[in-house]
């Protein structure tokens, strides 16, 4: 019997979309679904939700739960991640405040930046600890990673522990669909060409019958920068640099130093940005869940459609050799060549029983492989941080960061740093 193994099986939500994917697929059914999170009552709501979506679905796929993670990932031929190392508390809790004394703010600090450096820090220990039972029980596996920050786990999993290792995001698939409702153009018929690095991939192309967008989509964007809307920053981006981004406008305020200034505190009003957005929207999920719980778990009569959700479609393309196309993060290798060939970046990958193959993308417009290579500095930087355990390039990382270094001094970079380690305490391993 074939294995999908889901680690942090107890992120329910998700879980219902990856493996309720995977239930309604034909190519995927007699499958077993091996269910795996050090949270046991999340994990057990999970398993009572995929087993009702089951019963509705009459999958023959096998639901099983396992509180041995190396007994989960035995003889898998699928491992998906969703785990989050620390949680809102303590740990985002930490990465936004005491950031926030310092006079840095931010919105949701998951990438880059001081929290995206820290959820890095303690999260690649743990994900080096799954590579290694990997080799060992199951080292033919796919890994499929929706863990953030995306680009160095990622990384990470395929440059220092030796899995073969794919990340996902969902901002490429969700790019024209959003774009196009947003500005209230027709999406039927678009073809796009989108590359760059995670959260910072970009719309090189955009094209109907032959003909580019790109100038109807300014024209309309100019129109709609004259009222409030979510989606400011994006819009400003592709208006001075000339390509729409993947990601939204609360991740990219924080990955540029143009909008969130303590000098220009009226810049945050201009462009809409929501600081502290994460830990509100963490309070807000944590307060639904009583209700969601309900609704998800205790519902015997629970059904599920397809999500847009990569993961079953990869799956499928494999076992049945019929290819589709996704949107991957992939060791750079050439792909995007004005990229360091030691990043990981973001491009569309042919999917078939050859696995997962990446395509070739050449080099981006220059001042935006410019501006991949403001973030891909602290990624790397990060990298060497946790591999090394090197306090030295926790700084390093920090003062690479575009937004920390245009608002903070290098040592106040580094007291802020200094704190956040002490904060972090056994989250983090020992720096020297």
């Amino acid at each position: 019997m074939s294995k999908i193994t889901f680690l942090g099986a107890g992120s329910t939500v998700f879980a219902k979309n990856v493996l309720g994917d995977c239930l309604m697929t034909p190519a995927l059914q007699g499958f077993e679904i091996a269910l795996f999170d050090i949270d046991h009552e999340r994990l057990q709501d999970s398993a009572n939700m995929l087993n009702n979506i089951k019963k509705t679905s009459g999958s023959t796929s096998v639901i099983k739960s396992y509180t041995d993670r190396k007994e989960a990932l035995k003889g898998a031929k699928y491992v998906v991640n969703a785990i989050q190392v620390g949680g809102y508390d303590p740990c985002t809790i930490t990465d936004f405040e005491i950031p926030k004394k310092y006079g840095l703010r931010q919105t949701i600090a998951d990438t880059v930046g001081i929290g995206g450096i820290f959820r890095n820090l303690r999260t690649i220990p743990v994900m080096l600890d799954f590579a290694a039972d990997i080799r060992e029980v199951c080292p033919d596996a796919l890994f499929l990673n929706y863990t953030n920050p995306m680009a160095v786990l990622t990384n990470v999993m395929n440059t220092y522990g030796g899995v073969r290792t794919v990340g996902l995001c969902h901002s490429v698939q969700a790019c024209i669909p959003e774009l196009f409702k947003s500005l209230g153009m027709e999406k039927e018929g678009v073809k796009a060409k989108i590359a760059g690095i995670n959260h910072m991939a970009w719309l090189l192309e955009v094209t109907k019958d032959g003909v580019d967008l790109y100038p109807e989509i300014k024209k309309r964007a100019i129109e709609k920068q004259k009222e409030k809307h979510k989606d400011m920053v994006r819009f400003e981006m592709m208006l001075k640099f000339g390509h729409y981004i993947t990601e939204s406008s609360e991740h990219n305020a924080e990955y540029h130093p143009y909008f969130i200034k303590r000098n220009y505190p009226e810049l945050i009003d201009r462009f809409n940005i929501p600081l502290d957005e994460y830990p509100r929207r963490c309070v807000n999920q944590i307060s639904r869940w009583k209700q969601m719980r309900e609704d998800l778990v205790n519902d015997t009569n629970l059904t599920h459609e397809r999500s847009h959700e990569y993961a079953s479609y990869i799956f499928e393309a494999i076992e049945t050799d019929v290819p589709f196309k996704i949107g991957g993060n992939v060791m750079n290798t050439g792909l995007i060549t004005n990229l360091p060939r030691e990043a990981c970046v973001e491009v569309p990958c042919l999917v078939d029983r050859n696995g997962v193959t990446p395509t070739y993308v050449g080099d981006l417009p220059p001042q935006l492989a410019a501006l991949n290579r403001t973030n891909i500095n602290t990624q790397l930087l990060t990298i060497e941080a946790a591999i090394t355990r090197k306090r030295d390039h926790i700084y390093h990382a920090a003062m690479l960061d575009p937004h920390t270094s245009a608002e903070l001094s290098m040592d106040d970079i580094v007291a802020m740093c200094d704190e956040l380690i002490e904060a972090h305490g056994s989250w983090l391993p020992e720096f020297s």
